[in-house]
């Protein structure tokens, strides 16, 4: 694998990328490929995917001395464009001895301070090496381990991700599950909502939605059948007090005001003057065919009706017992991803919290209006779903804590109702026929929060790993939070700041 980071002090625009390589026959198609995935790059860190996953680009947009604070890496090379003197320091930190340094035109101030910071000049050009005459202190972690064998135990999304990544770094993965098919769980939803948070302050969680969106979308690009997932934009509407959307957002290349002029709300049958805010980047997936791409990976292997009961070290070795006490699996890195049953899998004390969920859906009938791109807002609407039989309709969802049944009730199905009465009213009322005859189906399933309501990812001691508490937003975090583990065990650029990734690591649970 080869990652690229890469500090820009402003976006540049697709434009600019096809033109930079217009004099190079050999990059123009690069150029296409990169312009293709050079979208919403807001001030922070984005991660672009290439040559299915072996090229990682980390752009980070932003001042440069910032910027290289929360990097979390080292580097064999370094080109540095119109260099301060001022960052070099930061560039230091970063580098492995005999890392090598190439610099376009440095000013006297720039090589003095590359100089000062233990880089040596090579030759009488303007290349470097690093080569401080002390011990240099800072980040330069030993390298990773060589990959080796994996175990993964639960075969949702969050499973299935971690699983991809590892065996994307030569690992082999054994994934262990209770149920006799993966997707199980939450992860059989027959559909779910990709649409990012949206706050009028640009909260933390709406910056990570994005970032997870953004890796959810291409790998469905790559991965997925055209029946399995749809990019169809999503219109977030919300009229409850106190929680209007904001009427600009900081990520305006990403998502904007729904215009009475756009279309939007008129296919949703909405008002022109309602408060309604348009993703372009966003739309439906199936999760269960997220996770079926992500077990089809080389070097992954699924093993159903497998329940671990628990977990043993061994030496190196880290050992899954069943419930009788007998080996089912043993591996030198094991990740937990198994949501709310997580937990009772831990040596240490963790607070993870079942959440139930309701959604009811139905085939859809002729003389039906549904729009083709989903409604967010208090509940959600899916339309446009291929299943067997047709195509059909979403909506819910209920969140019902601390609650393990599955078993669907009429209370929850009318509160699905009553919710698509406020998210889309006429919409709700071509449904209401089919809710008031019992012809709505209903799907449960239960999810696992953290108590902040954020993804636990991290190393809970050595060898051992946790990847849960993905909440109602599986499909945003799971791949996000897997490239996440991945690089901090393979020591990697992350794909978030470091500031980002500290506010998914587990540690900030277990103290």
């Amino acid at each position: 694998m080869l990652h690229v980071c890469s500090v820009l002090r402003t976006d540049l625009s697709r434009q600019d990328l096809l033109d930079a390589a217009a004099g190079d026959a050999g990059l123009q198609a690069l150029a296409r490929e990169l312009a293709a995935q050079w979208f919403g790059l807001t001030p922070g860190f984005h991660r672009l995917a290439f040559d299915e996953g072996r090229v990682l680009l980390t752009v980070c947009i932003g001042e440069p001395r910032a910027m290289l604070r929360e990097m979390d890496f080292t580097a064999d090379a370094v080109r540095l464009e119109d260099a301060d003197a001022k960052w070099i320091k930061s560039v230091a930190r970063l580098c492995r001895r005999g890392a090598s340094v190439s610099a376009s035109a440095p000013t006297p101030d720039v090589c003095d301070a590359l100089t000062q910071c233990g880089f040596a000049a090579v030759g009488d050009g303007p290349d470097f090496q690093y080569l401080p005459p002390w011990a240099p202190r800072g980040l330069r972690a030993a390298a990773s381990a060589p990959a080796g064998d994996c175990m993964v135990i639960g075969a949702g999304l969050a499973g299935a991700a971690v699983a991809a990544s590892m065996a994307r770094r030569g690992w082999h993965v054994q994934v262990l599950d209770a149920a006799g098919s993966p997707a199980s769980g939450a992860s059989s939803l027959p559909a779910g909502l990709l649409a990012p948070h949206v706050s009028p302050d640009d909260s933390l969680l709406s910056r990570l939605s994005r970032s997870g969106i953004r890796m959810t979308l291409h790998h469905a690009a790559q991965w997925l059948a055209a029946d399995d997932w749809r990019e169809t934009g999503v219109l977030e509407h919300r009229e409850e007090a106190g929680r209007l959307l904001p009427s600009a957002s900081s990520a305006q290349h990403l998502q904007w005001s729904a215009s009475a002029d756009a279309g939007h709300k008129r296919q949703a049958m909405l008002p022109d003057d309602s408060p309604a805010l348009w993703h372009a980047r966003a739309g439906w997936i199936k999760p269960a065919a997220v996770v079926r791409a992500c077990l089809d990976q080389p070097g992954v292997e699924w093993r159903g009706n497998s329940r671990v009961a628990q977990l043993r070290r061994d030496g190196d070795v880290w050992q899954a017992l069943d419930e009788s006490g007998g080996l089912l699996a043993q591996a030198q890195l094991v990740v937990v991803a198994a949501a709310h049953a997580s937990a009772a899998l831990l040596p240490r004390e963790l607070v993870l919290q079942p959440v139930r969920g309701q959604v009811s859906w139905a085939l859809q009938q002729a003389g039906q209006q549904l729009p083709p791109f989903p409604i967010n807002g208090a509940g959600h609407l899916i339309s446009h779903v291929t299943v067997p039989g047709g195509d059909a309709w979403l909506a819910g969802s209920t969140y019902v804590r601390d609650e393990l049944d599955t078993t669907p009730t009429m209370e929850e199905q009318a509160a699905n109702q009553e919710r698509l009465r406020v998210l889309a009213p006429a919409i709700a009322s071509q449904l209401d026929a089919a809710f008031n005859a019992q012809q709505v189906q209903s799907w449960t399933g239960i999810r696992c929060a953290s108590a902040d309501r954020r993804p636990l990812v991290g190393q809970v001691e050595e060898g051992l790993w946790l990847s849960t508490a993905m909440g109602s937003r599986g499909l945003t975090f799971a791949l996000l939070c897997a490239e996440l583990m991945a690089a901090r065990i393979h020591h990697e650029p992350l794909p978030l700041a470091a500031k980002h990734a500290a506010a998914l690591d587990l540690k900030r649970q277990l103290g």
